[in-house]
């Protein structure tokens, strides 16, 4: 079917990009700059090791300096433990089980730790994850197989257009917590045969429905539900609030937020607790005792010692065979009895639950996913629930030309498209003040969301103006190109001026808001610290204010929002402020107050911007900085 041939050309070109931006990264380099590239962790201790899985060893790695140093670790990646001695002969490969501040778990492939690992200046490495490539390109590979057949192909050919979706008729569902278009999500959900998409704008509560839908769907055929996204973040949220209702969650893969609760649902803290543990504890002890006399004969060569060391080690490898089978059946009596499975896109090919088939899949934020990582879950679903907003930021893609050929339209996109009839969307918001929500639900949304009563007309503080654009048009803040970025230091400093006297208005009694300062380009962002830093009147608000680009506020909200547009120029170039769903995540990020700066002449050669400065004029909301030239 070309529609998959297609998928997996754009997913191969994608592979290729980011493996070689990898090798970019790490050919010779030392340790060091690796470290700084969050892709080693370096000098590292081993504090403990027990046998694996087959005839693996389980590692225990604590990172002994930069502790502080962000990286990119995460559960399921490749990894190698190394010698710095000599790092491209002295190396073992493996997969990283969990990480948590300065300790990580990995299995390595090999049954005993090498000598040169005694001799210190050890470091870890992350690999090219070609894991989540191959798990994308086999699933990509079974769609398009099974599309063919009439039976196992239905799902497969609904979403990708071939079939419609058909839905059961259903007597309303009443669910207390939920408003009008929640809970007749929730009915799309539990009368859908095939398919259900959930539209969920800015703060229209779809996390809380999500939940309550898939309470719903447990409740009307008490089979599992399979709910994946394609952060751990995401999948992390809504495994809290499912086991808070009281559900049976499993979490497979390692949490991003390690809280004590959060590990409690997670496979290595349900098999430690599980009444078979004990046996597996008693035999993988026996196990590393065999293992710890047969390394005493290491260095002896006679042919006794050699049959005695390998009679040890038979005995060894016998026992981790029990452990196996022992650990296997701990596994499948967990699974078996979870009502909700969580875990990532790929995470759900996990080999705890490689082959078991779900009546309903959930994918959570696929507004972000990547089409190919989709089709991993959907391939062991019946029916698939897919809820996210495309109108928001889409999934990250390192190669543009695949992102250009169709990569980065989403599946949540197309079938939305496709299947109009399958799609609710969520029309009440319990975020923003009518104003600021006004632009985006005209432009994005139809004119369809509207501001529950408690947010529609909350102010900063009373007769505040809850938007303003601020237009720096003739002022000569012109951008700077900074390496491949770009800064504005004069809209930066005007922009801290501004945020100061709104500060220093405020009533000393009320309480002090919380405010994001969001830039498109990572040098503005930089700038806006440095200046943040030396900013006398606004040091005393420093816990209050974040600064950071857009996608890092994805899913975020604060009280105030500024955003700096950064960019001015003669030609109006405005690069990838022309992504507009990005912009969409920018202006609906704001409860109380949203502020835009920037110049109107070089931005308004898009429409997009010359409405919104209409839309602020409408208000009565937009200004100059030239009224604020005497400041």
């Amino acid at each position: 079917m070309d529609y998959f041939k297609k998928l997996l050309d754009l997913l191969n070109k994608e592979k290729e990009e980011d493996r070689n931006a990898y090798l970019k990264l790490t050919e010779n380099t030392g340790a060091a700059d690796r470290r700084a590239q969050g892709l080693s962790w370096y000098p590292v201790a081993i504090r403990g090791t027990e046998p694996g899985r087959g005839d693996y060893i389980n590692v225990e790695i604590e990172r002994t300096t930069h502790k502080d140093m962000a990286h990119q670790f995460r559960f399921g990646v490749p990894a190698a433990l190394f010698s710095n001695h000599d790092p491209q002969k002295d190396r073992v490969e493996g997969t990283i089980t969990y990480v948590n501040n300065d300790r990580l778990k990995i299995t390595l492939y090999t049954d005993e730790l090498p000598d040169w690992s005694r001799d210190g200046k050890l470091g870890v490495d992350l690999l090219f994850d070609n894991n989540s490539y191959d798990e994308m390109q086999s699933a990509v590979k079974q769609a398009s197989a099974l599309s063919a057949k009439p039976l196992e192909g239905r799902l497969i050919n609904i979403l990708t257009g071939q079939k419609s979706p058909s839905f059961n008729t259903l007597p309303p569902v009443s669910v207390p917590l939920l408003n009008a278009s929640q809970a007749m999500a929730v009915q799309k959900i539990l009368s859908a045969q095939d398919v259900a998409i959930v539209h969920g704008p800015p703060g229209t509560g779809k996390t809380t429905t999500l939940v309550q839908a898939i309470i719903a769907l447990h409740q009307q055929n008490k089979k599992q539900i399979l709910v994946v996204a394609p952060s751990n973040t995401a999948v992390d949220l809504l495994s809290e609030k499912l086991t808070d209702e009281g559900l049976n969650v499993l979490r497979i893969g390692n949490p991003a937020r390690v809280s004590e609760k959060l590990f409690s649902l997670t496979l290595d803290s349900k098999m430690t607790d599980h009444r078979d543990n004990k046996e597996v504890k008693k035999l993988k002890k026996q196990a590393s005792a065999y293992k710890d006399m047969a390394h005493k004969y290491k260095r002896s060569f006679g042919k006794a010692e050699r049959d005695q060391r390998k009679a040890l080690f038979n005995e060894a490898h016998k026992i981790m065979k029990d452990v196996a089978a022992t650990e296997q059946h701990i596994i499948d009596d967990l699974v078996a009895k979870a009502q909700v499975i969580t875990a990532t896109l790929v995470g759900a090919n996990h080999y705890t639950i490689r082959d078991v088939t779900f009546d309903t899949v959930v994918i959570d934020e696929a507004g972000q996913a990547l089409e190919p990582a989709c089709w991993i879950p959907i391939l062991k679903a019946q029916k698939v629930v897919l809820a996210g907003d495309h109108c928001q930021l889409p999934p990250t893609i390192k190669s543009t030309e695949a992102a250009k050929d169709g990569l980065s339209t989403t599946l949540l996109e197309k079938c939305a498209a496709l299947h109009p009839e399958a799609v609710v969307l969520l029309e009440e918001q319990y975020r923003m003040n009518e104003a600021i929500m006004g632009f985006s639900s005209k432009v994005f949304y139809e004119g369809r969301l509207k501001a529950h009563v408690s947010v529609a007309h909350r102010l900063l503080f009373e007769d505040d103006m809850p938007v303003s654009f601020i237009d720096t048009a003739g002022c000569g803040f012109d951008e700077q190109q900074q390496g491949t970025s770009l800064a504005n230091p004069e809209e930066a400093s005007f922009l801290l001026k501004h945020l100061a006297r709104l500060m220093t208005g405020l009533n000393p009694a009320a309480s002090i808001p919380t405010i994001a300062v969001i830039a498109p380009y990572k040098e503005q962002i930089r700038v806006l610290n440095e200046q943040l830093a030396a900013h006398p009147e606004l040091l005393k608000y420093n816990d209050y204010i974040a600064v950071n680009t857009v996608d890092s506020f994805q899913g975020q909200e604060r009280d105030v929002v500024y955003i700096s547009m950064t960019r001015s120029n003669n030609e109006g170039e405005i690069g990838f402020l022309s992504d507009i769903r990005r912009m969409n995540v920018a202006l609906t990020r704001a409860r109380k107050k949203l502020v835009v700066i920037g110049d109107s002449s070089t931005l308004t050669r898009l429409p997009f911007y010359a409405d919104f400065i209409n839309y602020t004029e409408g208000l009565n909301a937009y200004e100059s900085a030239w009224a604020y030239a005497g400041d």
